[in-house]
């Protein structure tokens, strides 16, 4: 028969347990996974301001447009492909008209033939965070087409 102080000590170290249990399972979310927002991806984008353009790269030090933005959303727990098309079309992404755009939100610009050829990251006030070309390097221009699409990710 076990004795009055294991019996009482039984519930304290199954509290114990059950707690310990809770805070490896909150733990486990990264804090970037838990601050998901635009201004928290627009703050991520600018970190990498000044990376050298590399075809097919994703990150950290060098990009294409859409290494870049499938980089800056991993940081947040989504998952993008690498294709700035793909992205258009990917799961989670959810078009919304231009003049609901929001800091944050992926545009998708078209080419002449009405495909898509190049994503960026929408930063406010006419803006945006993109790698652009060969020879170039991540930086925050104005948006220079009206030829786009907006896709906010969820």
């Amino acid at each position: 028969m076990p004795s009055n102080t294991s019996v009482l000590r039984a519930p304290a170290l199954l509290a114990l347990l059950v707690s310990l249990l809770g805070t490896l399972l909150v733990g486990t979310a990264t804090p970037a996974h838990a601050a998901f927002s635009g201004t928290a991806v627009v703050q991520e984008a600018s970190r990498h301001s000044g990376a050298p353009y590399a075809r097919g790269a994703t990150g950290p030090s060098r990009f294409d447009c859409s290494g870049f933005t499938r980089y800056v959303f991993s940081r947040f727990g989504k998952s993008l492909p690498h294709s700035s098309s793909a992205q258009y079309t990917a799961p989670g992404v959810r078009h919304v008209a231009a003049s609901s755009k929001q800091p944050g939100d992926l545009l998708f610009f078209k080419s002449s033939s009405g495909s898509i050829g190049h994503v960026g990251i929408y930063a406010g006030n006419g803006k945006m965070w993109d790698e652009p070309k060969s020879g170039d390097h991540v930086r925050l221009r104005a948006i220079y087409s009206s030829n786009y699409v907006v896709g906010r990710l969820s």
